[in-house]
């Protein structure tokens, strides 16, 4: 797993989600979350709550991969893209194993934490909210602790390689989701929601936790 570069871009979380970065070899880029961001997928078709949006100063983007809605929460969620060439060793053409590699990097990076995650290894699950929310379903590759989500995995391939986004939950806030995305029933939005993710945080709250020592977390886990 060595061979990786690390990235530290700049710039919108808009413009970091735009941007065309070369797939020529492999890359690792800890992104930072300076600004309360709400990330659609590509075609996610989404009722919003723009008013509540606007009053809590959150911006509104929508990435190149598919799948739900991402909250980013400044230190409240750590993200990291990954840029791996098509023919590299671990790429896997087949789609529902094409991320078990980056799903078992995240789960040594919770070891590190004394977190129990696990791997996701079934098929991808639709739940009421999953449309709407990322943290709502499961994908394969994606990393589970206590049968909540933890870790969000979304790819986009090209001819050239695929862009892995992850979202690490430090802590789960579903009650801005609700509000932002306007979910009706909102109650039954809110507690189902409340059961399909957590954040690391919640679990250890008295641990401090930043940026920096989980970029080196990872970058040991991705090194072994």
């Amino acid at each position: 797993m060595s061979n990786w570069s690390i990235e530290y871009p700049k710039g919108t979380v808009e413009q970091r989600h735009l941007e065309e970065i070369s797939l020529n070899t492999r890359r690792v880029c800890f992104q930072e979350v300076s600004q309360l961001t709400l990330v659609l997928g590509s075609g996610q078709q989404t009722k919003l709550n723009r008013s509540a949006l606007s009053a809590a100063g959150c911006d509104l983007v929508r990435r190149r991969s598919g799948g739900g809605a991402v909250l980013l929460v400044p230190d409240e969620v750590f993200w990291v893209d990954l840029f791996l060439p098509r023919g590299d060793l671990l790429w896997e053409d087949d789609l529902s194993r094409s991320t078990f590699w980056l799903g078992s990097v995240w789960v040594k990076v919770l070891s590190m934490l004394d977190l129990p995650a696990e791997l996701y290894r079934g098929r991808m699950t639709n739940q009421r909210w999953s449309s709407d929310v990322c943290f709502a379903g499961r994908a394969p590759g994606e990393v589970l602790i206590g049968g909540k989500k933890v870790v969000g995995i979304s790819q986009r391939r090209t001819r050239a390689g695929a862009r892995f986004q992850c979202a690490l939950l430090l802590r789960w806030l579903p009650e801005l989701l609700v509000e932002f995305l306007d979910l009706e029933p909102s109650e039954e939005a809110l507690l189902e929601l409340f059961e399909a993710a957590v954040g690391v945080r919640d679990l250890i709250p008295d641990m401090a936790l930043d940026n920096s020592l989980l970029a080196e977390f990872f970058w040991r886990a991705i090194s072994i």
